[in-house]
């Protein structure tokens, strides 16, 4: 039983014991059939675990040459063009989890898998829907999926934004997934297409195949630089649920802030060697000629002598 079919089952209960409260109890014969129909309704709902939180749902949607009207897309672009959105999303979702190789398997596939539970009329298209892990229908707390898809959608609006937001998604997102998404817009521009995307009441639409093309540039190498450096300086603070630091570089005195990898386990740790010198590794990701943003990639360590003195010397 998937969810769609356990919220009808909770429905038909409800109606079932609904009707069975207005018949009267001397009505023997509609009695037993709806009493006999409440009984297999419950047990079915019992044999499943209730869900706890709808999965993470998405629309996507396409307009250009392929789709004809509200009528159909042609099969071989949607499903080439379904196959790189969803191998998008894996590799986006892979990357939240720690730097990718630049070849080879993705980490975890299983876990940001994409259903395709319907079609999307209009401007023609799919209804979406994250895979269901292990046959259970509990999807309780955030999903990678879901993370993923919200990632996924930042990254295709900053697209068509300044070169701040793409630096800001972008430095959250491994190269090899950025360069998936780049070979997605790559399959729309060739086909003249375009696509809108909707997920968590927000919705992101390329107005015209020309603004694919300006998000296909802007994303590629010669425009995204991303490049692992080391920066000497202190550390200011670390805030390890938000994943952010503070760092000022020796040289300038400049104070940065970045994110920290997820390859960082504890970086909480980090707050016990404020203000001590350290040399620490970085991926700094710049748009253009705009200002680089930086994620540290490992756990920095300090020497000897710096680990006996104490924060703030």
């Amino acid at each position: 039983m998937n969810r769609l079919e356990y919220q009808h089952r909770l429905a038909e209960k409800a109606s079932l014991q609904r009707l069975l409260a207005e018949i009267p109890e001397e009505d023997v014969l509609d009695r037993a059939s709806l009493q006999s129909r409440l009984e297999m309704v419950e047990h079915e709902l019992n044999q499943v675990i209730p869900p706890s939180r709808e999965p993470a749902r998405a629309r996507l949607t396409f307009r250009g040459k392929p789709v004809v009207g509200q009528h159909g897309i042609f099969a071989e672009f949607g499903s080439k063009a379904t196959t790189a959105f969803a191998d998008t999303v894996s590799k986006i979702a892979a990357s939240l989890s720690g730097q990718l190789s630049s070849m080879g398997p993705i980490p975890n596939r299983d876990e940001s898998r994409l259903l395709i539970t319907g079609t999307a009329v209009g401007s023609f298209g799919f209804e979406l829907e994250e895979a269901p892990l292990d046959n259970q229908l509990d999807f309780g707390g955030d999903t990678i999926a879901g993370q993923a898809l919200e990632l996924t959608q930042s990254l295709l609006t900053s697209t068509v934004g300044s070169d701040d937001d793409l630096a800001d998604s972008a430095a959250n997102t491994d190269p090899r997934a950025i360069g998936a998404l780049r070979s997605f817009l790559e399959l729309l521009a060739t086909n003249e297409a375009v696509c809108a995307l909707q997920f968590n009441n927000k919705v992101f639409q390329f107005k015209d195949v020309g603004e694919v093309r300006r998000g296909i540039a802007r994303l590629s190498n010669d425009n995204l630089h991303e490049e692992t450096t080391n920066l000497k300086g202190e550390f200011q603070g670390v805030l390890p649920k938000a994943r952010t630091f503070e760092f000022k570089i020796a040289e300038s005195e400049e104070v940065v802030r970045g994110k920290v990898s997820p390859a960082v386990a504890t970086p909480d740790e980090i707050n016990e060697h404020l203000h001590q010198q350290v040399t620490i590794e970085v991926l700094a990701t710049r748009v253009g000629n705009g200002r680089p943003r930086y994620m540290l990639l490992t756990m920095p360590v300090w020497s000897d002598e710096s680990t006996n003195n104490e924060p703030g010397e």
